[in-house]
């Protein structure tokens, strides 16, 4: 139950940093959604669709796309950012639209944070017979060392909520395959901050704490070896990709 609460509480922390999620955090990369919409005929849905990151892609792609999040803040920059797409209300557990009326369910960096037990029958229940769910996340690559400390300064290990393991769909779902998509975002120290500043387990500290963290990033800047107050800060990430069929 404490987990629960905990884990909505950092859902909704989003509401409060709509704004600064759009411009800090980073896009999907091509392959990425190649891979997730290969064989796909739409409408796709994008589950938890935020502020438009992977939507923008779809639509890019050619792609029909109903976006649901149940932020209207989040939706609100969604609708500006890509206004070709359907933007509704909605969750993972209710996906406002008809039975068996989407070729493609996407979730990008949603998963975890949704009532599995409800919603993978709920996915089902809107895809066509035959289709597809794809899930992907955006992860720092960890095994670089200044990512890794990044990290641990960001406080990323108070509030993982799963969304580092692997995933689970099941039945009626068949088998998830995986494809990862190794890339670099580059950034400024501004955007950097950012960044931090765009997670929950940031947004949900108190202000001293807050402080606290974008001091210890900036000492990061400064003094890493491989960062050494840079301009052009490279930031490695694996965007790992999922994907399973409706049997």
């Amino acid at each position: 139950m404490r987990e629960r609460r905990e884990r909505e509480a950092h859902a909704r922390a989003f509401d409060r940093a709509a704004e600064v999620y759009d411009a800090a955090r980073p896009d999907y990369p091509a392959d990425a959604v190649a891979w997730l919409t290969e064989g796909v005929t739409g409408p796709v849905i994008d589950l938890g669709a935020g502020t438009g990151k992977l939507t923008q892609a779809l639509v890019g792609s050619g792609f029909d796309v109903i976006a649901v999040d149940p932020s209207p803040q989040m939706l609100g920059v969604l609708a500006s950012r890509v206004p070709e797409a359907d933007a509704r209300s909605g969750a993972g557990e209710s996906i406002p639209v008809p039975d068996s009326s989407a070729g493609l369910v996407v979730a990008a960096q949603a998963w975890h944070w949704v009532d599995r037990e409800r919603a993978v029958p709920e996915v089902a229940r809107v895809l066509r017979p035959g289709g597809r769910i794809g899930l992907v996340w955006n992860d720092r690559d960890e095994s670089v060392d200044w990512v890794r400390e990044l990290g641990e300064l960001m406080g990323a290990g108070e509030a993982h909520f799963g969304e580092e393991g692997e995933p689970a769909v099941g039945a009626p779902f068949g088998e998830l395959e995986r494809h990862d998509v190794h890339w670099v975002q580059a950034l400024t120290l501004d955007g950097l901050l950012d960044l931090a500043r765009s997670r929950s387990y940031f947004i949900t500290k108190d202000p001293d704490a807050q402080a606290a963290v974008i001091a210890s990033l900036r000492r990061l800047h400064a003094e890493h070896p491989e960062l050494a107050g840079t301009e052009r800060i490279e930031l490695p990430y694996v965007t790992r990709c999922y994907r399973a069929t409706l049997g």
